[in-house]
């Protein structure tokens, strides 16, 4: 019997040596991707990219620099969901948020499921198209004394997460993690809800305190929505929106860039669905309407290019006419020369220094009378015009006389 009471003693010491040793080898072997969230993180780059996405197709919305601390709470590929740092804000809808002249800091939500958006100073609140969850009626949110386009900037809500390469950050495990600061005042807790005796401050670890003062109907855990159909659909509806408002600006300040990004996103997006293919119809939209631009802007060009030359005959005329007191009704003043390359019958006038100021076409006149004034100073008389094939000016003489 003392033997098999032996043998019970030596199986459950050799499980427990196992158990011991199993656990050892688990905590020592976890690197950093092995962290749990959330945890404190430093940056180790200077003008480091706070997006808002994860990846570099999100627009920018702040930068960081070496030294700053961000609180990582998750990870999706090689970016870190972050906390905003300060500094960063969100666009909310104007239509939706009424304010209390009592209390012009503190806006209150007055419809549902009104959107949120990531807020950046380098993008115009139309184009600040990153949700970042929704309020409901009676929601306050804390505004920041700006309106812009329609929009209010208030402070980040607690489903208010923006994103950093995991390239630039350094965890720091042994960093107690720093909480986030509620947007809105909460409620006064009384006395009686709360004993102090109840928790020891030994007992609770910086990773393990919870917002609970923040009270509900201020901040909302709303995890960040996936794109559906139906979002990119919403997307699709407001980036058209966009397009309309460019197409209304001058045409010299219309840009199209930011909005093409978006709209191919939605386009390559195999789950987008209808929105895909409404999204591929606007970047062909919006393809003509840069073309339409581009010849637009050439065409101010040639129009400025045939306005240089006409002051150019002109001041050249002015010229010749100081001269010639009698050359009054003259077009142009200058050397004849053939110009053969569009035919036989083209000529063109030429300054003292051999430089073209125009070209000309005789009109009712004898092409044998017009050899003999070839290389001689001769006045026009006659109409001008446009030269479509060279992009000077033709005058088309019905008179020409020598001058020298």
């Amino acid at each position: 019997m003392q033997s098999y009471i032996k043998l019970f003693a030596i199986i459950i010491i050799t499980s427990l040596v196992s158990i011991g040793f199993a656990q050892t080898t688990t905590s020592s072997s976890g690197g950093a991707d092995a962290l749990s969230f959330p945890y404190m993180a430093e940056i180790i780059g200077d003008n480091v990219y706070v997006r808002s996405g994860p990846g570099t197709n999100f627009y920018d919305c702040s930068k960081l620099n070496q030294g700053d601390k961000v609180k990582v709470i998750g990870k999706q590929f090689s970016w870190a969901r972050i906390v905003p740092p300060p500094g960063s804000f969100s666009w909310i809808s104007i239509q939706y948020v009424s304010i209390d002249s009592a209390n012009p800091t503190v806006g209150t939500v007055t419809g549902d499921r009104v959107r949120v958006y990531a807020g950046s100073d380098h993008v115009e609140p139309l184009h600040s198209t990153y949700l970042q969850g929704k309020l409901d009626r009676g929601d306050k949110v804390k505004l920041l004394g700006e309106q812009k386009d329609d929009y209010y900037k208030i402070a980040p809500l607690s489903f208010a997460y923006l994103w950093v390469s995991t390239n630039y950050i350094k965890p720091l495990p042994d960093q107690p993690v720093e909480m986030p600061t509620p947007t809105v005042k909460p409620p006064t807790v009384k006395p009686t809800e709360v004993k102090p005796t109840e928790v020891k401050p030994t007992e609770v670890k910086p990773t393990e305190v919870q917002p609970a003062t923040v009270p509900k109907e201020v901040l909302k855990e709303v995890a960040p929505e996936p794109d559906t159909p139906e979002t990119l659909l919403e997307k699709y509806r407001a980036l058209q929106k966009q397009v309309e408002a460019e197409r209304t600006k001058p045409k010299e300040k219309q840009n199209y860039t930011e909005i093409k990004n978006a709209l191919t996103m939605i386009a390559e997006n195999k789950t987008a669905g209808n929105a895909a293919l409404y999204a591929q119809s606007v970047l062909k939209q919006i393809e003509g309407l840069e073309l339409a631009l581009a010849v637009g802007k050439e065409v101010r060009l040639q129009d400025e290019q045939l306005q240089n030359i006409r002051e150019r005959i002109a001041k050249t005329r002015t010229t010749k006419l100081a001269e010639f007191e009698k050359l009054e009704n003259f077009a142009v003043v200058g050397k004849l020369k053939n110009f053969t390359t569009y035919g036989p019958g083209h000529y063109r006038i030429v300054d003292d220094s051999g430089k073209t100021v125009c070209y000309v076409l005789p009109s009712g006149l004898s092409q044998i009378g017009l050899s003999k004034l070839i290389d001689k100073k001769v006045g026009l008389v006659g109409t001008i015009e446009p030269h479509p094939q060279t992009h000077g000016a033709l005058i088309r003489f019905t008179k020409i006389m020598e001058v020298d």
